[in-house]
């Protein structure tokens, strides 16, 4: 088994062996969770990426279909609106 040392900063140097073992290349990062027999490191879980169809559904809308330059007419009004009130 390999050891290491805590330097005065509380740095830990993982040994080569343990890296390679893991594939945690330099800059890694680490989860560091307390354990009874001393500390566990772990990479954090990923979060799940969502597409716009995963997140479609969450949005509800209960009127009348609206088309795409509608919609643009709607998003150039507002943006012409910032714009003003920011310009004065």
């Amino acid at each position: 088994m390999d050891t290491t040392r805590l330097s005065t900063k509380g740095q830990v140097v993982l040994p080569k062996a343990v890296r390679d073992a893991k594939n945690w290349p330099s800059g890694t990062e680490l989860e560091v969770v307390p354990h009874p027999e001393g500390v566990l490191l772990r990479t954090p879980a990923v979060a799940k990426r969502y597409t716009l169809d995963d997140l479609a559904g969450c949005l509800k809308y209960d009127g009348p279909p609206v088309s795409i330059a509608d919609m643009n007419t709607a998003i150039d009004l507002a943006m012409t609106e910032r714009w003003e009130r920011k310009s004065r």
